[in-house]
């Protein structure tokens, strides 16, 4: 039996990650996110929120709104309901000697229901592994109707908040996507050291570094999951600072926001802020750290020692020196050299790869020119070379570096003609209409089932729809001749219904504030779907 602990600030004994867990799948620790909200404490600073072994949840109230006591960071990864303001609902649970209380409060309620949704999933599929749930998770939650002034959409189109993570938690989602999940392949970690001398902080420090994140070695990470920044400094007055990091395709998350009630002069000792705001974002490109004072008198001072990037996240096999399909670049074929003696071009039908050159590019990369900015003496020549570019991050092989131009794609994305789009569409049915059933995306992500329309299928459905009405016309002209042809005007007229049609186990309370057309849009039936759930859990408080 073995065990990996990870040491926190929050107490003097480690947490004992148990990876055996499970029979070796892992153990699942849900935690809540903190209820120091109205001294605006920030839960990136509890060791064990910021865990990337843990799933932190926070808490919404009844009308979707912050409540006063939750705790913002980007470690947070998603929400449940809880109480909020006196004159709103607060959560029924089981009670010292046998009772019940309806009175249930803060994140402290919010974890718990987590961790029955969560069990839920897991009886729908026993081989989740502790990654898979929070893959889930993402993919599952529900930014909709949740008020906050800080949702962002990330590099990959979906949103998320410090205050919700990537929102409200969605059971019947969870529990459909788990049923047929495939596992995510092994966790990579890429570990880097951005920073090679102390930098002074003063009121404002700017550090950006362009990394490959360990690209031809095994840890080589091309999706993210976390994201930790390991940071040391020192500073006088420690609450006055905000740290913020930003990823490549532009991602901010605020590390640390501003504790005013934190006077420490200790700053920090080699902490890990998490992240999980740039999930699936390839890492490749130019990182950003940002620390400044927020203090409007500015006689604050300190500076930066350390900063180490750890890239947490999966990674091709191709892309590993020792797997067979990795090619070798040789300068075999070199057509010239720079200075350094460094392979800056290659013989025709080579291609630039790693300094050298191959014959053909790897997995994850593709044929195409790249410009060469070459000094020879006191001129110098632009030209292109033939090189092997990366492929877009949402494709997993390419014939080109566009997002158009996928061949094939990542686990859990679907190819679509030549594009690669997440598998995060779960259809679901409204408990309060008629079945609309419909594949919800995250933001700026395309429903699967609208994403296969071309414009030849749209043809297609016209020109059926029109047939359609064509025969129904035909037949109903023929029933009028064989009839008699009498006129219409002498029909009878049908007495107009006011009532409405009650459905057995429905509450008609809710038939009443959720109507529903079947002429509505794909969002509006999403909009309703989410509102009615969100009611129907309240009312089922309420009613016990």
């Amino acid at each position: 039996m073995s065990f990996f602990c990870v040491e926190t600030r929050v107490s003097s004994l480690p947490i004992c990650v148990h990876f055996q867990g499970r029979g070796g799948l892992g153990s699942i620790f849900v935690w809540a996110s903190g209820n120091g909200g109205r001294e605006k404490d920030s839960c990136n600073c509890d060791g064990y929120t910021n865990s990337i072994y843990t799933l932190s949840i926070s808490s919404t109230t009844q009308y979707g709104m912050v409540p006063w006591y939750s705790e913002a960071c980007s470690s947070t990864l998603a929400t449940t309901f809880s109480s909020g303001n006196p004159n709103e609902k607060q959560i029924v649970t089981t009670d010292l000697r046998q009772k019940c209380t309806d009175t249930h409060t803060g994140t402290s309620a919010s974890a718990p229901l987590a961790a029955g949704i969560i069990a839920l999933a897991l009886e729908a599929n026993m081989n989740l592994t502790w990654r898979d749930m929070q893959h889930l998770v993402v993919r599952t939650s529900h930014p909709a109707h949740l008020s906050t002034d800080d949702w962002r959409t990330n590099g990959v189109g979906r949103k998320v908040s410090h205050s919700y993570g990537y929102g409200l938690l969605d059971a019947g989602a969870m529990v459909a996507l788990a049923q047929n999940w495939t596992s995510v392949g092994p966790q990579h970690q890429c570990v880097l050291t951005m920073l090679s001398e102390p930098r002074d902080i003063g009121s404002r420090l700017l550090f950006s570094k362009t990394l490959d994140s360990c690209w031809g070695r095994p840890e080589y990470v091309n999706s993210l999951e976390h994201v930790q920044a390991r940071l040391t400094l020192s500073y006088n007055h420690r609450g006055n600072l905000a740290i913020h990091l930003i990823s490549p395709l532009g991602t901010r998350s605020t590390l640390l926001a501003p504790r005013p009630k934190d006077y420490s002069p200790e700053g920090f000792i080699d902490w890990a802020f998490m992240t999980t705001h740039m999930w699936d974002e390839d890492p490749r490109g130019e990182w950003t750290l940002e620390i400044e004072n927020v203090s409007e008198q500015g006689h604050d001072y300190g500076e930066l020692s350390q900063f180490t990037l750890i890239l947490y996240g999966t990674g091709s096999s191709s892309n590993n020196p020792s797997s067979p399909d990795f090619p070798r670049p040789s300068n075999n074929s070199c057509k010239t050299f720079d200075t350094q003696q460094i392979c800056i071009e290659c013989s025709l039908g080579f291609s630039l790869f790693l300094q050298g050159c191959v014959k053909l590019c790897p997995p994850g990369f593709t044929t195409g020119p790249q410009l060469l900015n070459m000094s020879l003496d006191n001129w110098v020549d632009l030209s292109s070379v033939q090189s092997c570019l990366p492929c877009h991050p949402a494709c997993l092989t390419c014939s080109g570096p566009g997002p158009s131009d996928c061949l094939s794609c990542p686990p859990h994305s679907h190819l679509v003609l030549t594009a690669c789009l997440h598998q995060n569409q779960i259809q679901r049915k409204s408990p309060t209409g008629p079945d609309l059933q419909g594949d919800v995306g995250g933001p700026g992500e395309s429903p699967v089932g609208l994403a296969l329309s071309s414009p030849l299928a749209t043809l297609l459905a016209v020109l059926s729809c029109a047939f359609i009405l064509a025969a129904f016309a035909g037949v109903f002209f023929m029933l009028q001749l064989r009839s008699g042809g009498a006129p219409w005007a002498r029909r009878t007229k049908l007495q107009s219904r006011q009532g409405r049609v009650s459905y057995k186990g429905i509450p008609t309370v809710w038939v009443d504030e959720d109507q529903v057309t079947l002429g509505g849009s794909d969002s509006d039936s999403e909009e309703l779907n989410c509102h009615s759930e969100r009611t129907a859990f309240i009312r089922t408080q309420s009613s016990l």
